[in-house]
């Protein structure tokens, strides 16, 4: 007994007792996975067999059902333990426990008691299951006493509403959960960090769709997934997966598009002895030509850490590229990374000038994965409001959002109420329920970009969405109607052609209109609505579990920005009660099931952990530790050059700046961690080996992980320990010559929005004119904007002079038109500061 627990030991802690199982073996799948002794021979298979999936899809509506199945192939009784994630909109609201053919109904009760009752169940020896929820995305199933060869499966049900976007509707099912960076506020971290398998995690999935869309489907595809459908109807198909042997390590995403492309208004009521529940479903206005332009502060920050290395930091590079692109003449931006620590590109917001946004280029390339995720800083630094009361600050994060502190993270995005927050979840195992909270709480929105995805188009779509938003400052008129309880209590404002969603109750049954308030273009939108609250209606059920669901969503959200004891005790105390009275799984109640007869007589067993699986896109090479784990130090030797030594398996890159006598030669801690080194930065102490002499450094990269510099110098060598600072040798800089074509060149650079440099560029090259000159140039004349240091008279007199013609001056602004050809001179002058478009 003790070998064999020490040998599932193994599994949980390092997953290096697992290995692929391709024999032909009895019960042996090609995705199976197997624990091992120490001669090698094979011990039993993991215990969780299979998971099967079937989504029944009524108009906006799924219910969703998870069957998991456990089987026990060890010769001693044994607990499975696997932590799962669901959708994050999802109520789960039922669990029922099958062994052979009895079945138990799992019980609703609080987290603790429900606990209690599983352990008692499982020292007696009696077959029990319990469903906990860590985070409304991630959930723990835990099964005692499965006896040898014996099944036990689980079923878990949950309903949602579907999104929808410009005539598509969406059904998402997450296979993973990506591994998390969990910060020392984090009390749970062992909860929502499962062991991970690198290849496979022992079990296949199965998905069916049955979809009843009520309207013609024109189109059913997945991104994520080969799929086969069967067409009953025009309106009804069913979709599966079509390998029944896929690996469940990424989200399965499910798009179908239905005739009209636009959403009609919907009004689903339901009343039982508990009252009245309701959801509306609303359309949204048209899109409108018109594009607000309201000057935008805006703040990319980008995740390096870990978890993004490889292919998805290289597809939010990719985004974030296209969207510096589309930055609007009065628009200021600046870049923020984050990992282990906080990296600011420029010290406040700057202009889209054609140097800044090359400065901004460079930065990005040099970005590589590696190391913790520490969100909480990068969230701090790009919420802090700067001076400009011009400006809107609008904030887009680029990541999985793979952290553990997700309340924290909402509660302080929640208390930045005049900025806007837009989320890109880059990825194909991201974390929604995150994402979707900090765009909701920060009145943006939240978008997906999977590895497979165009970044381009997701660009754009970004750059639509905060141009011109839909539907703003949005509230419902409900005009004496007899309702409560409305969630989302605000509204967020609409940002594409999506439909305004609320949930809520009624006291009495009731008809009449209510209407649609909002801002289309800064105008004043509204719209009447026919509604219908009936007094009976048995049907439509599920409209109670949405409600209570959506109430347990704000209350969490409030939860995270309480400091207050008691406020914290009476609102646990509220989720508390709404989760037993509406029969759903919250952080506060469990569902747990215990079979009454005794199957294991002593009352021991084995507790195994089921892996999941590695992300689809992640580095193998990154998971094993806790959060992807971070690299021993590097080394750096400094003569009269510098090489940066590489490491990590002696696949590292070294870095040479090159020094003469006299030269002062510097290498900064964030040039060392920002090296690539088989896809992870170097993090921890560097070692520094300085000397005088002239000569050049080379940098070499050894398996252990260090790196050395050598350089031709002679002297007496000084060890320096170094981390977040800059290690510099003596002597006096030496500046490259400089040209006067590159002092021109870098003026204009720096004085010229980006579209007025391609302007001046394309004369010069003599090419085709570019997609942005026709917002600001016409007939041979460019309409600009100029900002000077100083506005006065003789300044004035020499842009007249340069051939401006002076339209307005205002607070040191100029509004004017000069030839295109005479732009390139105005950078001359050196009371300039800054040249737009005026479009």
């Amino acid at each position: 007994m003790s070998k064999l627990v020490f040998l599932l030991l193994l599994l949980v802690c390092a997953n290096a007792a697992c290995a692929q199982v391709t024999g032909a073996s009895s019960g042996v799948t090609q995705g199976s996975l197997a624990a091992f002794n120490k001669k090698g021979e094979a011990a039993g298979l993991c215990p969780l067999k299979s998971t099967s999936v079937k989504a029944d899809i009524s108009g906006f509506v799924a219910r969703v059902r998870v069957r998991q199945e456990f089987e026990n192939s060890f010769t001693e009784p044994i607990e499975a333990v696997y932590t799962f994630p669901l959708s994050q909109n999802g109520a789960v609201d039922d669990m029922t426990m099958t062994i052979g053919t009895r079945i138990v109904r799992g019980k609703i009760m609080k987290r603790d008691e429900a606990r209690q009752v599983y352990e008692a169940a499982k020292i007696e020896g009696k077959a029990a299951s319990l469903l906990d929820q860590e985070r409304p995305n991630i959930f723990t199933q835990s099964v005692a006493n499965i006896m040898p060869g014996e099944k036990i499966v689980v079923e878990i049900s949950y309903v949602e509403t579907l999104t929808y976007e410009d005539g598509a509707y969406e059904f998402v099912f997450p296979m993973t959960i990506g591994p998390r960076y969990n910060p020392a506020t984090v009390v749970d971290a062992a909860k929502v960090t499962p062991p991970v398998a690198i290849d496979r995690p022992g079990h296949d999935i199965s998905i069916e769709v049955n979809l009843n869309a009520g309207v013609p489907i024109e189109e059913i595809r997945s991104t994520s997934h080969e799929i086969q459908q069967i067409n009953f109807s025009p309106s009804n198909s069913k979709i599966t997966l079509k390998n029944e042997t896929t690996i469940p390590n990424k989200d399965f995403i499910l798009r179908y598009d239905v005739t009209g492309k636009k959403i009609e208004d919907a009004v689903l009521a339901t009343r039982d002895s508990r009252g009245g529940f309701f959801t509306m479903v609303l359309q949204p206005p048209d899109k409108f030509a018109s594009e607000d332009i309201t000057p935008k502060e805006i703040v990319f920050v980008l995740d390096t850490s870990g978890s993004m290395s490889g292919f998805p930091i290289e597809k939010a590079k990719e985004a974030m590229r296209l969207s510096l692109d589309g930055l609007n003449p009065n628009d200021t931006f600046n870049l923020i990374t984050f990992a282990g620590d906080t990296e600011i590109l420029f010290d406040g917001p700057v202009p889209a000038t054609q140097g800044n946004l090359e400065r901004a280029q460079e930065f990005l390339a040099a970005r590589s994965g590696g190391g913790g995720t520490e969100m909480m800083k990068a969230i701090k630094a790009s919420l802090d409001p700067s001076d400009s009361k011009d400006h809107i600050r609008i904030v887009c994060f680029m990541t999985d959002g793979q952290v553990g502190n997700d309340d924290e993270i909402i509660g302080e995005v929640q208390k930045h109420p005049k900025a806007r927050v837009f989320s890109f979840g880059i990825g194909n195992s991201v974390n929604r329920y995150l994402l979707d909270k900090i765009a909701e709480v920060g009145n943006g929105e939240a978008a997906y970009v999977s590895l497979e995805d165009d970044g381009s188009k997701s660009a754009r779509r970004f750059y639509e969405r905060v141009r011109t938003p839909l539907l703003t400052d949005i509230s419902i008129d409900w005009n004496g109607m007899p309702i409560a309880d409305v969630y989302p209590s605000k509204i967020p404002d609409l940002f594409s052609a999506k439909p305004v969603i609320v949930n809520g109750r009624y006291n009495k049954a009731a008809s009449g209109t209510i209407r649609l308030r909002g801002k289309v273009a800064g105008q004043e939108y509204s719209r009447e609505i026919t509604v219908n609250l009936p007094e009976s209606e048995p049907a439509n059920d599920s409209l109670a579990t949405l409600w209570a669901r959506k109430k347990i969503d704000q209350l969490t959200i409030k939860r995270g920005t309480l400091s207050d004891g008691k406020e914290m005790i009476k609102l646990n105390q509220e989720i508390t009660q709404l989760g037993l009275e509406f029969r759903l799984l919250t952080d506060n109640t469990s569902f747990v099931a215990v079979e009454d007869r005794v199957v294991n007589q002593n009352g021991k067993s084995v507790t195994i952990q089921v892996p999941v699986g590695l992300p689809d896109g992640a580095d193998p090479a990154m998971a094993g530790t806790d959060r992807y784990g971070d690299l021993s130090a590097n080394f750096v030797t400094l003569s009269s050059g510098v090489g940066v030594g590489g490491g990590g398996g002696g696949g590292g890159r070294s870095e040479t700046v090159n020094a003469s006598v006299g030269q002062s030669v510097s290498v900064s801690a964030s040039q060392i961690s920002n090296l690539p080194i088989n896809g992870r930065r170097a993090t921890g102490k560097s070692k520094i080996r300085k000397s005088s002499g002239s000569g050049s450094g080379s940098g070499t990269g050894y398996g252990s992980g260090s790196g050395s510099a050598n350089g031709n110098g002679s002297g007496t060598a000084a060890n320096y320990g170094i981390l977040a600072s800059i290690a510099t040798a003596e002597g006096t800089p030496q500046p490259k010559p400089k040209t006067p074509e590159s002092i021109r060149t870098q003026k204009l650079k720096n004085k010229l929005h980006a579209w007025v440099y391609a302007l001046v560029d394309r004369l010069e090259k003599k090419t085709a004119a570019g997609p942005n000159e026709s917002h600001f140039v016409r007939d041979g004349k460019a309409e600009i904007k100029i900002t000077v240091s100083k506005l006065s008279s003789s300044v004035l007199e020499k842009l007249r002079k340069a051939g401006l013609e002076v339209v307005s001056e205002k607070n040191g602004i100029i509004r004017g038109r000069i030839a295109v050809e005479n732009v390139a001179s105005l950078t001359e002058l050196d009371e300039i500061k800054l040249i737009l478009p005026d479009a």
